[in-house]
Formats: structure tokens, sequence, C-alpha cells
């Protein structure tokens, strides 16, 4: 399968974008008032699709390097795509992979969510449990990001929009582990730890990846540009 790199980063950063709204909005009171707990489910659901579509492009993305090593010329150029790699010593690709099974998981809550009459300890396995482990991939995931854009993996300072959605992606999977703990369904109560912040949460973290996503498309044009520029500085040579 042939892509173009620019056509795969635009594909991947609205997918994202389509999915952090959909928790967003269904994470939004007003939302699951005027439309009811059955569509506000299906709309959580939605959203960890798009999920997962968007982190298995990126993931494809990420193990193909002729994806991201381009210029403004060969942005446009259709390259095959690389479906199976094995880089564990780039953090990269870690991070993009463990984001990915991250959000499998969440495909299992959010289906789980879906399902009426369930007993307590059927929502907290069911649901609870997958949530809790996809946000702490979440947060796996961002850390090897954030490693991936440090100094002192790229030996120079990152620029700001790379950096800007790798932070907002922490936080955003900060927010979401918040709101995992908080859905806890307590046995003596059948209710959760604490609904509010789970709402809060979901709502938070949804707007903090809707905005790492709405970045992408900066980020994007700025690491083209640079290497455009390489490119046409050629190789340093030395005068002596």
């Amino acid at each position: 399968m042939r892509v173009r790199p620019a056509a795969l980063n635009r594909a991947i950063a609205w997918l994202f974008i389509v999915g952090a709204a959909c928790f967003a909005l269904g994470a939004m009171p007003a939302y699951a008032g005027a439309v009811g707990t059955a569509a506000d489910s299906v709309t959580f659901f939605v959203g960890s699709i798009f999920f997962t579509s968007a982190s298995f492009a990126q993931l494809l993305q990420a193990q193909t390097p002729a994806m991201t090593d381009v210029d403004l010329t060969s942005e446009h150029v259709a390259r095959p795509l690389r479906f199976r790699a094995w880089r564990p010593h780039d953090p990269g690709w870690l991070g993009a992979v463990t984001q990915f099974l991250g959000t499998l998981y969440f495909n299992v809550s959010t289906f789980a969510s879906l399902a009426h009459n369930a007993t307590v300890a059927e929502e907290d396995r069911r649901v609870w449990r997958p949530d809790f482990v996809g946000s702490t991939l979440f947060l796996v995931a961002s850390g090897f990001a954030i490693y991936a854009v440090s100094a002192r993996f790229l030996g120079a300072r990152p620029a700001l929009a790379p950096r800007g959605i790798a932070w907002l992606n922490m936080i955003g999977s900060v927010f979401f582990m918040a709101s995992a703990i908080a859905s806890y369904v307590l046995p003596s109560t059948a209710e959760d730890l604490g609904p509010k912040v789970s709402g809060v949460g979901t709502l938070l973290g949804a707007l903090c990846f809707l905005a790492g996503a709405s970045l992408m498309f900066t980020a994007w044009r700025s690491a083209v540009q640079s290497r455009q520029r390489a490119d046409f500085a050629g190789p340093r040579t030395d005068p002596g």
C-alpha cells in the first residue's frame, strides 16, 4: 500500500481530532442529558474507534521512515507503508505502539459500557479495568513521546509544536487516568468513586488531546520546512 506522507499525517490529525471531539462531547453533562445515556455511550465508543484508527495510522507512520523523512517535494510522493517492524530502540515507535494498544483497551471499555443492567462486579471487570489499563498505557506512551522530542534524544532543542503535542498528550493522559480511577464502582454503594472527577477528567483530557491533534498540522509543516532547509544547505565541508 502506497500513500503520500503529507496525506497520511493529515488523516492521522483529523482522526485524532474527531475522536477527541467525541470524548469531549460525551463528557458534557448537557449533551448526555439531551441525548440520553445510551446515545452518550455510543458517542464514546465511536470516539474510541477514531482514536484506534488514528493510532494505527500513526504506528505505520512511526515505523516507516519514508513517511517522515521528507521535504516539500517528497511529502507529496506516494511511498509504500511498512506494516511490520520491530524498533525497540526508537522511543517514537515505542510510544506509537503503546498508544495503539491503549486505544484497543478503550475500545473494550467503551463497548462494554453499552451493556445495560450489568452488576457492579461486571462493571468493574469489563468497563473499569480495561479503561484503567488503557489510561496507564496512554501515560507510558506519552512518556515515550516526550523523550522522543527531548533535547537529549534529538541532540538539539526541539521545535515548539512537537513539544506542545507531547506535553498536551501527557496532561491529557493524566486527566484520563484521574477519570479512570474516579469511575471505579464501589461494591458497597454501586456508585462511582468520584462521578464529578470522572466526567471532568474525561472532558479535560479529551480537550488536551484535541489541542494536541490540532497542532499536528503546524508540527508537520515545521518539520518539512526544516528538512527542506537542511537539504538546500547541503553537507557541511571543512574549509581547512
